[in-house]
């Protein structure tokens, strides 16, 4: 299914759907007291109807990878969460998605072209899988005008470090596009999960750009390693700090000192719509880390826009 055909035209105003405005307001307060035009969320999931469903599904069944009761804040049309990052002011969003088995990668990556086409705010997405034929449909990817790569360890159940995924390591760092990463073994561990594998990796492709989704929880001290190893290497700070994941994966706060360090290399990511609470808390979960406005202000706006090269506002 195109996202035109569920109604993601990109043509419509945040204002033909109902929003929730009172939410908006403060998140726009955020970036507005900041100085910001509005934010860069490099980490928000956007799939082919069905895919998110299951996905969700997975979510409401607290599955093994989950591991704990987790709602779904944002469980709405896909043209309603369009039109709610919008609302929100994100200037520029991803749509994560990622493949669980053989076979689905070309296939998710032609529905995040359409859809990017469709939604010229959605920075054009795709992802790959060890397979036969992955350098060939990574590459038609890179030359069609992906700005981006969603890799899922954890999910995938692969190791980063499988020959067939060596040329598509090769390429994506010799093109200089960014490849989120969810390779830390929160909130359950995966089989190839921890910062030895990507170690392994970045040592053969140390150009490679690779962000860390979740600031690297659990391991956060051990990725935060290896962005300070790797210049290229950046952590996004989807669902890190907030209320939820604390209580089972608290950043370390004697690490604190070293984000002001890498600050220029810290992105903001949400996971939406796929969190249990609302998108202005992972703002305010940032902001009481107490890093100062310069550093938010990098964080939550300037350091995407400059890594995607985003016109001015």
């Amino acid at each position: 299914m195109s996202p035109r055909s569920s109604g993601a035209t990109g043509s419509r105003r945040a204002g033909d759907v109902n929003v929730p405005s009172d939410e908006a307001v403060g998140v726009r307060r955020f970036w507005e007291r900041l100085g910001l035009p509005g934010l860069v969320d490099v980490h928000t999931h956007f799939m082919p109807d069905r895919v998110l469903a299951k996905v969700w599904q997975y979510f409401d069944s607290a599955g093994p990878l989950v591991g704990m009761r987790w709602p779904i804040a944002y469980r709405h049309e896909e043209e309603r969460r369009i039109a709610i990052l919008r609302e929100f002011g994100v200037r520029a969003f991803t749509s994560m998605v990622y493949p669980h088995k053989a076979g689905m990668a070309a296939w998710l990556n032609g529905w995040a072209a359409d859809f990017a086409a469709a939604t010229p705010d959605c920075l054009r997405t795709a992802t790959f899988y060890p397979e036969p034929g992955a350098e060939a449909y990574v590459r038609e990817a890179v030359e069609g005008g992906a700005r981006i790569f969603k890799a899922h360890v954890q999910v995938g159940g692969y190791d980063p470090n499988d020959d067939r995924l060596d040329a598509v390591w090769g390429l994506l760092a010799d093109a200089g596009i960014p490849v989120v990463t969810h390779c830390g073994s929160g909130p359950a561990p995966g089989k190839h999960t921890g910062p030895e594998p990507i170690g392994r990796l970045l040592a053969r492709h140390p150009r490679l750009r690779l962000v860390v989704a979740h600031m690297g929880m659990p391991e956060h001290a051990d990725f935060l390693d290896l962005a300070e190893r790797y210049e290229e290497v950046r952590l996004d700070t989807t669902m890190a700090f907030t209320d939820f994941t604390e209580r089972f994966s608290a950043f370390p706060r004697a690490e604190l000192p070293r984000l002001v360090e890498l600050g220029e290399r810290i992105l903001l990511g949400t996971d939406f719509p796929n969190i249990p609470y609302a998108y202005v808390h992972q703002l305010e979960a940032l902001e009481r880390l107490g890093l100062g406005d310069a550093w938010l202000r990098g964080v939550c706006h300037d350091n995407g826009a400059r890594l995607f090269g985003l016109p001015p506002a």
